[in-house]
């Protein structure tokens, strides 16, 4: 047997709570965004510096480089060479492609890669795991060490936004952007 009066109850709850979605209420506004003048107001506290702000170097951060005040005469006006702007190695024609070898020393072998393949494309066609984030030379996530000495005489990159110039010369290459011009050895994963 039904009990009447618990019947009775539960229809009348169902019908209110029916009756509360139906019904309008106050509207709900989402909140004005602070966030510019929460920025503008943190600016105004930072002091001007003479100096360029340093690129994030964080795993998978970056951006480009950008250019803040100061400099000789020319540095920012557009004098930039080969290796600042990298080079484009799908323009190396199928009959000019070249092949060094390239000993991995961690993963403990010696394959040839091209010159226009990266040196991280290569251990990869390896199914090594090797570590990257944006694969655009703009982070330090792939980074390798050639144990030879500078890398400039190994490498060319086709984008370095993140390695100075001194750390090149130490042997430090970002893989993902790197491509072989000779025979060497690579330490994958050091970063300066």
């Amino acid at each position: 047997m039904v009990d009447v009066l618990g019947l009775g109850l539960g229809l009348t709850l169902v019908f209110i709570a029916v009756a509360l979605h139906v019904s309008k209420g106050t509207e709900w506004r989402a909140p004005d965004d602070i966030s510019q003048e929460v920025l503008e107001r943190r600016a105004e506290t930072v002091p001007e510096t003479d100096f360029p702000e340093p690129m994030n170097r964080s795993i998978g951060g970056g951006g480009g480089a950008v250019a803040v005040g100061g400099g000789a005469e020319g540095e920012l006006a557009g004098e930039e060479d080969e290796e600042e702007t990298g080079f484009d190695p799908a323009s190396i024609p199928d009959d000019e492609v070249e092949y060094y070898d390239v000993e991995y020393v961690n993963e403990g072998e010696t394959i040839e890669v091209a010159n226009n393949e990266t040196l991280l494309e290569a251990g990869e066609d390896e199914d090594w795991d090797l570590p990257y984030a944006c694969r655009q030379g703009q982070c330090l996530s792939c980074g390798g060490k050639i144990t030879d000495g500078d890398a400039t005489e190994y490498v060319r990159h086709s984008n370095n936004e993140t390695l100075g110039e001194d750390e090149v010369e130490k042997g430090y290459v970002l893989t993902c952007t790197a491509h072989p011009t000779a025979d060497f050895s690579l330490e994958t994963n050091e970063t300066p």
